[in-house]
């Protein structure tokens, strides 16, 4: 099978086009995120993506994916996830259907090797998202999600995938990739990934934003706010990320407490309403016991 690369979309064709690209499609990516996803579809490398929960790992791949206008295929990674669920599976139902059939319509029966032949073919194949990646006749962006939730073992699925872009079905041989996926995975670094998936990638470390940054990402996420109100939200966020927390407050918390000040006409950022609104932005009682000391 002939491999057909196509040339890197215009959106991620400099570092500056992948900013343009990216604020478009209000995502607002700093230089050394806009200069790695422009160098992963230019080199055709997939992009490991660490950092702490809630930093938009995952909105920057469905991000690029609606700013380039590829197709996002995601792969929710867990514990215990398998090949059948990661890479393909043969429809087992389809092909008992196909056995009986053939059975029924010749007294003595087809011969296995033709019967074989026909129930291992794509249309009994189930695609799981690894695959559907690599079969796409069009763009996509796959993301592979927390990828350090996998078992070891299981992790060791995806090196063919991330290396040659291509799958190994022994039954049909090996499938290579028509166009090749940008890939992005994610991991909140519970976990030490394997030198040679690491190898694989190019390596982005996605971290808390800075103040005057996480403002500029307040205004673009919630209409309606003033900069002063977007101000204030960011560097009380900060300062609630100096403490000692179990869980710091993400960017989409910081978001969901600014819609929640817009919602509730607090046009003022004091004390109190921080203290009032701690439950949004904390998530473990002992963080907001702690917050709650340090704040009065």
């Amino acid at each position: 099978m002939s491999e057909t690369f196509v040339e890197p979309s215009a959106a991620v064709a400099t570092p500056e086009a992948v900013t343009a690209a990216l604020r478009a499609v209000d995502y607002l990516p700093d230089e050394t995120i806009a200069g790695t996803v422009h160098l992963a579809a230019a080199l055709e490398k997939p992009v490991l993506v660490e950092g702490p929960a809630g930093t938009g790992k995952t909105e920057l791949a469905k991000s690029v994916a609606r700013a380039t206008g590829a197709r996002l295929i995601r792969l929710q990674c867990y514990e215990g996830l398998d090949e059948a669920k990661a890479l393909y599976e043969w429809d087992y139902r389809k092909q008992l259907l196909r056995i009986q059939a053939g059975n029924a319509g010749q007294p003595t029966g087809e011969r296995w090797d033709d019967v074989e032949g026909d129930i291992f073919s794509e249309h009994y194949l189930l695609r799981r998202p690894l695959l559907e990646a690599i079969r796409a006749e069009d763009d996509v962006v796959l993301l592979i999600d927390e990828v350090d939730r996998l078992d070891v073992e299981t992790e060791a699925l995806l090196l063919e995938v991330l290396s040659d872009y291509q799958v190994s079905i022994p039954e049909l041989g090996t499938v290579t990739a028509r166009r090749r996926p940008l890939v992005f995975l994610t991991s909140n670094n519970s976990r030490e990934l394997s030198e040679a998936l690491k190898r694989r990638c190019l390596f982005l470390h996605v971290g808390y934003p800075s103040p005057q940054r996480e403002r500029e990402i307040v205004l673009a996420r919630v209409p309606g706010i003033s900069e002063q109100l977007a101000g204030q939200v960011a560097n009380a966020v900060a300062g609630l990320r100096q403490m000692d927390l179990k869980k710091k407050p993400s960017v989409s918390e910081t978001i969901d407490w600014a819609r929640t000040l817009l919602l509730l006409g607090v046009a003022e950022v004091d004390g109190e309403a921080l203290l009032r609104h701690l439950s949004v932005l904390l998530k473990h009682q002992s963080d907001i016991e702690l917050a709650r000391t340090r704040l009065r």
